[in-house]
């Protein structure tokens, strides 16, 4: 029986931190590829990528500022490239759908349902900010639900899925998310291998925690048998923590500054620090890195050659 091979996603940049917390988080299209080229060879086997305004940091769903680094990214690694569709819950759904559907890329992202997702209380931690946008961006989260309804998620299956053959890494931040996804499973809109992301510890989902990670696995399990793949991604301080546990269980891994700043109880100084990290847990427990091409096999993607960029 072969070993089993573990895929390591890098979130880079995503739209949850902001440019006063770290030094190190790159905002500019230069700085973006620049990182995710050096996680693709420090180990990672798909590159998940937002953008933002090059100006000042700030997110954007332009597809005009990710066709600044998504060509230069494809030349330089053969790592499956993953551009989100959740952008920003301040993002309409049609701005969020812009890139992808231009890039038409091997998987996007898609948050399986509506949801509270609060960042507000990143604010609490006192800093000297280097942008006005950046409070006001974290204190809008409060009042704002990250709209993900039905008819959304079934237009994104249908315009990036049905019309691009773009498959995705679906985003479940609770019970319930799995559920929705059996809906989509049961209707014909999607078909294995499945790809679910447990996200855990975005205050409005679930909690990071043991009990919850195995209990997220079970309910998989229950609804999905064999015909699915699960990674894990857990926010702030549990990254490697829950990320090594889902190793052990199984489950492939998601580091990356969109999840967590930090590398042990430093900053980290670039993406490639946590896929470093991580890819010397899972050694440890001796499990093998995924490559590119053992994901795209493992996950039934369309091929690098088969992207509009």
């Amino acid at each position: 029986m072969a070993p089993r091979k573990v895929i390591i996603t890098c979130a880079v940049t995503g739209s949850v931190h902001t440019p006063s917390m770290s030094p190190h988080l790159p905002v500019t299209p230069d700085q973006i590829a620049t990182d995710a080229i050096a996680a693709a060879e420090a180990g990672a086997s798909i590159l998940h990528l937002h953008a933002r305004d090059p100006r000042d940091g700030r997110p954007t769903a332009d597809p005009d500022v990710f066709m600044q680094f998504l060509p230069r990214i494809k030349q330089a690694t053969d790592a499956v490239v993953n551009i989100t569709t959740g952008g920003s819950s301040l993002m309409t759904l049609d701005q969020r759908l812009a890139a992808p559907l231009r890039a038409q890329p091997e998987m996007c992202s898609l948050n399986m349902g509506s949801m509270n997702f609060a960042l507000f209380p990143m604010l609490d931690k006192p800093r000297e900010w280097q942008h006005e946008w950046e409070p006001k961006l974290l204190e809008a989260t409060r009042d704002t639900i990250f709209k993900n309804t039905f008819a959304d998620m079934e237009g994104v299956l249908e315009r990036l899925g049905k019309g691009c053959g773009t498959r995705f890494e679906f985003e479940c931040y609770d019970v319930g998310h799995l559920y929705s996804l059996a809906h989509f499973r049961d209707r014909g809109l999607v078909s294995g291998p499945l790809f679910i992301q447990f996200v855990l510890g975005i205050l409005g989902g679930i909690g990071a925690d043991p009990d919850n990670l195995v209990h997220m696995k079970r309910i998989a399990d229950k609804l999905f048998g064999d015909s699915y793949q699960f990674s894990v991604l857990a926010a702030g301080r549990n990254q490697m923590p829950l990320i090594s546990i889902a190793a052990a269980m199984g489950g492939n891994v998601r580091v990356g500054l969109e999840d967590s700043l930090y590398d042990g109880r430093q900053l980290a100084k670039s993406n490639a620090d946590q896929v470093r990290r991580i890819r010397g847990i899972l050694e440890g427990l001796s499990l093998d890195v995924a490559t590119p091409a053992e994901a795209r096999e493992m996950l039934a993607l369309k091929g690098g050659d088969r992207v509009a960029f």
